[in-house]
């Protein structure tokens, strides 16, 4: 006759495992969340004059450099693979942009990055200009990296201009709706799951006690979030508006 042992039906270091590759997972693929309302949304209305595609920028550049970071300092992995993940999410939300704008027509005039206009940076017309932009990015980074690596003021600096630019994340979008006085066109599910996942990822900081730059910005990510939160509840969906 089998004996019931009470080790086996409770094993906190087996659930304890299995809670800390449960929130390893969320780190990795829920930053993607946020996006596919708003993916949608422009898929829908064929039109992405409501996103500001500098939220792309924000995140490219915040996790290319978080990469590099990781070099000089490794610290948690699924946050790697996040940056991974991100940059590949925000490739693909530029890609739509760039379609939906080709098919509109919305400019007669052709903007492309060789043209080295800053009036029209992050504003070009074909998808090809962000690729090579971020490829100049990486060889550039690779560069400064390989000629400053044994220098701790370099390293950590790169970590805090990666998590502050990260941080900056939802003003591109703030100044957008704060510009236009609407959130028209704005998926107001990205905002909220953005603020879900700005909690989560920042308590799973301060629990993994990884780099304070990382807890730090999230704080103020999350104090963005609410900012955001708030134009929409002053601001609503009213059509776009000039400031008189």
């Amino acid at each position: 006759m089998e004996t019931f042992d009470m080790e086996d039906a409770s094993d906190p270091e087996g659930s304890w495992s299995l809670l800390s590759w449960l929130a390893s997972s969320v780190m990795v693929f829920g930053g993607v969340l946020p996006y596919i309302p708003q993916y949608q949304e422009i898929q829908r209305a064929s039109s992405a004059d409501g996103f500001s595609t500098w939220v792309c920028l924000v995140l490219l550049v915040a996790n290319i450099l978080r990469i590099f970071f990781w070099f000089g300092k490794f610290f948690e992995l699924p946050l790697l693979l996040q940056s991974m993940v991100m940059i590949l999410t925000m490739l693909a939300m530029l890609h739509l942009c760039c379609s939906v704008q080709s098919v509109n027509k919305v400019s007669t005039k052709r903007h492309v990055l060789t043209d080295f206009d800053l009036r029209y940076f992050w504003k070009w017309s074909r998808f090809e200009d962000y690729l090579q932009f971020c490829l100049f990015l990486t060889v550039l980074c690779t560069f400064i990296t390989y000629m400053f690596m044994d220098a701790y003021v370099f390293v950590e600096g790169v970590g805090f201009l990666a998590v502050l630019t990260e941080a900056m994340l939802g003003v591109p979008q703030l100044l957008k709706n704060f510009r236009n006085r609407s959130t028209l066109g704005m998926s107001v599910k990205m905002v909220l799951l953005w603020t879900a996942g700005d909690c989560f990822k920042t308590g799973y900081f301060i629990i993994k006690q990884t780099p304070a730059q990382f807890w730090l910005c999230g704080l103020l990510q999350i104090s963005i979030d609410v900012a955001i939160l708030l134009q929409v509840y002053f601001y609503g969906e009213r059509p776009h508006s000039k400031p008189g």
